[in-house]
């Protein structure tokens, strides 16, 4: 049945039948089943048997095992066009980021597109988590590991979500690692932390504070939206969609009277430059 399977696909896809079985053969010498083989070869479908046999190596060196890789293959197919030299190359980066063994694998297997980052965004994420954001080696090591999407960040923007969580929140680095940060996006972790603050759950730390009674932000990220409001804000989901759109409101009418006042001098300023362009005689 499997093999019908698989000269059914192969015909599909326009290849010889003859050229797919040695194809397969290879891939389940490899350690992939017939189906596995059958899938793989769907992918790509044109590519060199060369081409294809040396990037699912490639991966598979990295301790990948075959359903991993058939998956991450089938999430970013364009692995496959990829040279090995530039997987190699960038495996080699992460682990100098001291992404090793089961940590290396994990990582790539939740976010694929570390393969095909360009090397100067993640080398400026990187050293702005280390100088900026003054996370330790190991501290960055559990991050990236944890959170390897972070790497896909704008610089900018992850500045600003680590500056709002440790002035704003007052939360310290080694709970931000533990907390798993920037695994939630931004703007729901600042509606969860401003939704308790305004019902008085949660209070910003004095400078130099260090014990509060504030929730964990570990509770506040790991939660999900129903235990968090009937455990934590012991609140209803209905007050809760309330006070998000509210918020927005808010910050929409912010905004305006911002660009208002923009506007505003702007048109001073033309003004200005208009009166004192005038002759003194006049």
């Amino acid at each position: 049945m499997v093999g019908r399977l698989l000269r059914g696909c192969v015909r599909a896809a326009g290849l010889c039948p003859r050229r797919a079985c040695g194809e397969a053969a290879g891939l389940r010498d490899m350690g992939f089943s017939q189906e596995q083989a059958r899938r793989l070869l769907g992918i790509e479908s044109r590519l060199s048997p060369q081409r294809r046999e040396a990037a699912v190596a490639q991966l598979l060196l990295l301790g990948l095992n075959a359903e991993a890789t058939l998956g991450l293959l089938e999430r970013r197919p364009g692995l496959l066009r990829m040279p090995t030299e530039r997987l190699q190359e960038r495996a080699g980066e992460l682990r100098r980021l001291g992404l090793d063994g089961g940590q290396l694998q994990r990582a790539l297997i939740r976010c694929p597109e570390l393969f095909t980052l360009p090397r100067k965004r993640m080398a400026a994420v990187v050293r702005l988590l280390r100088e900026r954001c003054l996370f330790t080696a190991e501290q960055l090591r559990e991050v990236l590991w944890s959170c390897p999407n972070v790497l896909l960040e704008e610089p900018h923007q992850l500045h600003h979500h680590f500056q709002y969580v440790y002035f704003r929140m007052g939360v310290q680095q080694k709970e931000m690692v533990k907390a798993r940060l920037f695994r939630m996006p931004f703007a729901e972790l600042r509606n969860r932390h401003i939704f308790l603050e305004r019902r008085g759950q949660y209070q910003t730390p004095y400078k130099g504070q260090t014990q509060t009674n504030n929730p964990k932000l570990k509770d506040i990220i790991q939660l999900s939206e129903k235990d968090f409001l009937a455990n934590l804000a012991r609140s209803t989901p209905e007050e809760f969609e309330v006070f998000k759109q509210l918020l927005a409101r808010e910050e929409e009418e912010e905004e305006e009277e911002e660009e208002n006042r923009d506007a505003l001098y702007t048109e001073e300023d033309e003004d200005f430059d208009s009166e004192g362009s005038k002759p003194a005689w006049e």
